[in-house]
């Protein structure tokens, strides 16, 4: 008589244990070797994280409300009302949180830190909750957590550039998801933290919007025979959603004119394809996509939570095909639709993901990964970005030091009053002549680290003085060109050779420039400098020529939160220029009385005044109807959400 012997319970227990958290540990001791190589060097400054540091300063000192109009780039300019605010909001959130304690660049090394390891974090415990394994799990994270493939959310793209609101409002799509899943598997009720994870990918970068809205949609859709009342909660999450990111989302949409639409990605109906022929190491990702569709449609029992994660990428597919073939024509270019290709990108990781399910699906994979390796990375980027590349990872101290930029900003401390102008937006830390080379937009950070005010010396940008620096225009217009395609070739629209003395000086005058900052690989082209009687011989610092007006150009003096004073001499009367650049929420007053404003054609604010004596304005930027309307809307959502969370709860 034989005798089946039975595992014991410390040894299930272990087997439960391997079962759930071996497969997590190893793709955490993987991203933790990766985030230490590429982050443990020091502060990131290679392409736009320096710009992004800055806007966690501004949330820190000039405060959190999108509006508050922040003088230290391009004439003044409501940094975090025209620029998505999730990122340094939340940045502004774990200061608090330390008291106070942590300074900015810790906190924007921390944040550095979540925004790499939060797509495969996510993608894992989503992926984990619809398999039912860690294992199964475990390939759709680690390529969630080291996509590049030309993906703005990537990590080359969305961490080493700096494009960190994008990637990180891509590592919320799958916690929505898994918020979701609940109520997709049956459950009579949306779950109570999908409107703020809504509200937090909008803020954080609304160019996933489309994803997550389509995610709520494709989930009530899934459980529609259960009756209509699964629309309208849908509805209701998409409104609590929105109107939770109202306090941002009215007032910009309210002044969307004060934003310049950044538009040099290609919209056109045939990116897709040459996207997908410039990464070919794609084509086996959609295999599997493939592969995983046609087996759901031939089992009509699938788990309901696969059916839904297949559902997203033909849908997601359909609006960039409507962005491009309808939207783009129509000049409608506020989310391009190479933006959108990051959900879609998202979409069919998750669907390839679901093969997994299938006994079999371990060969397919093994077979795409074969795929992989022999179609290779073509001309665009690799489809993951396995481990940093030496060099590549530039940090303040090692850039600053090369650079001399301590010695730049000293000098240009003690700079005469005025503004400080950068030919260039960046910094080339390649000697390679071409313009998409490394670099670093370090200039950025010449405000904090100086206190003084610049134009350029930034990455592109939609205010619309950047667009008179770009075009020589500050109408509203797509810049279509990137900032470092014009560096050393044109300023104001003009090639540099071609900018005479006279149209310069007018221009620094109105703008209130008191000092130049050239870069050496343009000082043969820079005879409006060269040759200026109103400006000094360069002082050379580095690789840069500093010229100083021989004159001051004063700027308006702050007098308060978001007020400056202006002194004005005796005067004819009329229209006095402020040097400030327009925008809808100035107020200005002199002695009580309010004076009227308007914009003029360079993009500058101006202020009527009477003919008479020397008289002092005051100007205010302050909340207007649309800011106010913001905060209601914001206000009434979230007692919406409470009220919606005590009567779950049972409370009255």
């Amino acid at each position: 008589m034989s005798t089946t012997i039975r595992p014991g319970p410390q040894i299930l227990y272990h087997r439960r244990v391997s079962r759930h958290w071996l497969p997590a540990a190893l793709l955490a001791c993987y991203a933790l070797a990766f985030g230490w190589t590429a982050l443990g060097g020091g502060l990131l400054v290679a392409d736009d994280h320096p710009g992004q540091l800055y806007r966690l300063h501004h949330a820190l000192t000039i405060g959190l409300a999108p509006w508050r109009l922040n003088p230290g780039w391009w004439a003044g300019y409501a940094e975090l009302q025209y620029y998505p605010p999730g990122f340094a909001w939340l940045g502004a959130l774990l200061h608090y949180a330390s008291l106070g304690r942590a300074g900015v660049e810790h906190i924007y090394q921390l944040l550095l830190w979540l925004v790499y390891l939060l797509p495969g974090a996510t993608t894992y415990m989503l992926l984990r909750r619809v398999l039912g394994s860690g294992w199964l799990a475990l390939p759709g994270a680690f390529v969630a957590l080291t996509l590049s493939a030309g993906s703005r959310s990537g990590v080359e793209e969305g961490l080493r550039w700096g494009l960190v609101s994008a990637r990180l409002a891509w590592g919320l799509l799958p916690l929505l998801g898994l918020a979701l899943l609940r109520w997709v598997e049956g459950a009579p009720r949306p779950p109570f933290w999908a409107a703020p994870l809504l509200a937090a990918i909008i803020v954080t970068h609304p160019a996933h919007a489309p994803a997550a809205f389509v995610l709520v949609l494709l989930a009530a859709w899934s459980g529609s025979a259960q009756g209509g009342g699964r629309w309208r909660q849908a509805a209701l999450v998409l409104s609590v959603g929105t109107g939770l990111s109202a306090v941002w989302l009215l007032p910009l949409l309210a002044h969307l004119r004060m934003a310049l639409p950044l538009a040099w990605g290609d919209s056109s109906l045939g990116f897709l394809a040459r996207f997908f022929l410039q990464t070919p190491s794609l084509i086996p990702i959609v295999g599997l996509y493939v592969l995983a569709q046609f087996r759901a449609f031939a089992n009509p029992s699938a788990p309901a939570g696969q059916r839904w994660l297949l559902s997203l990428a033909p849908v997601v597919f359909a609006l960039v095909v409507l962005d491009s073939a309808i939207l783009a024509p129509l000049g409608l270019l506020w989310i391009p639709a190479d933006r959108l290709v990051d959900g879609l990108l998202l979409a069919l990781v998750l669907g390839a993901a679901m093969v997994m399910g299938w006994r079999r699906g371990v060969y397919w994979l093994m077979g795409a990964v074969a795929f992989i390796i022999l179609l290779g990375t073509g001309t665009g980027e690799p489809l993951v970005s396995i481990w940093p590349h030496s060099g590549e990872w530039q940090t303040y101290g090692g850039v600053t030091r090369v650079f001399k930029l301590d010695d730049l900003w000293t000098a240009l401390r003690k700079a005469p009053p005025g503004r400080i102008l950068f030919i260039r937006s960046a910094v080339p830390l390649d000697p390679r002549p071409e313009w998409w080379r490394l670099h670093s937009h370090i200039a950025a950070l010449t405000p904090v680290e100086t206190g003084r005010d610049i134009l350029n010396g930034t990455f592109t940008h939609p205010s619309p003085i950047a667009g008179l620096l770009y075009t020589g225009s500050a109408a509203n217009r797509p810049i279509t060109v990137l900032v470092e395609q014009r560096d050393g070739v044109t300023l104001f629209g003009t090639p540099l050779r071609d900018l005479d003395t006279q149209t310069f000086n007018r221009l620094a005058e109105r703008l209130r420039i008191s000092a130049v900052v050239a870069h050496d690989e343009e000082q043969t082209r820079v005879a409006f400098l060269t040759k200026n009687p109103l400006f000094t011989s360069p002082q050379v610092i580095g690789r840069f020529n500093l010229f100083l007006a021989r004159e001051s150009k004063p700027l308006p003096a702050p007098a308060g939160a978001q007020q400056w004073q202006l002194a004005m001499p005796s005067h004819p009367g009329g229209w006095l220029q402020t040097g400030m650049a327009w925008s809808p929420l100035w107020r200005a007053e002199s002695g009580g009385r309010a004076l009227p404003v308007r914009r003029d054609e360079l993009g500058l604010l101006e202020v009527e005044a009477p003919a008479g004596p020397p008289l002092t304005v005051r100007l205010e930027h302050r909340p207007g109807a649309a800011e106010y309307a913001g905060l209601l809307f914001t206000g009434l959502s979230a007692a919406a959400l409470v009220a919606a969370w005590r009567r779950r709860r049972g409370r009255p």
